[in-house]
């Protein structure tokens, strides 16, 4: 009697813990974690995903063209109004020569249309 009274204790025994640890078993078997991969960024992309393209450090090809091109477009309209200021002179000593009381010849006319165009040339060049 003796031992069955202990038999049935152990066995009463183990399947208690069994019942009590079985949750904890479980839970550990469920929840375990998985690994977590953080993804490799790119070399090419910017150091802070808030900054607009090209703000955050070394110029892009088409940023370096826009520069050499409006660098030339300066240059271009530097020439121009050189040249601008060149003929407008020029026409001032012609009208300084020319008798006041004489209507002006044609030659002076087709200089200011000359002037006018490249006038209009030069508000065109700086307008790009």
């Amino acid at each position: 009697m003796r031992n069955s009274l202990l038999k049935i204790t152990v066995i009463a025994g183990c399947a208690a813990g069994i019942l009590l640890g079985t949750p904890h078993w479980t839970e550990a078997w469920q929840a375990r974690p998985s690994p977590v991969i953080k993804p490799m960024p790119s070399p090419n992309a910017p150091k802070d995903p808030n900054v607009p393209q090209g703000l955050n450090g070394t110029p892009t090809s088409k940023d370096l063209s826009k520069i050499t091109l409006d660098q030339q477009n300066q240059q271009e309209i530097r020439l121009e109004v050189q040249r601008l200021y060149a003929m407008v002179t020029e026409l001032k000593d012609e009208v300084d020569n020319t008798n006041s009381d004489a209507v002006l010849n044609v030659s002076v006319l087709k200089r200011v249309q000359d002037i006018e165009k490249l006038a209009k040339q030069i508000r065109g060049r700086a307008k790009r």
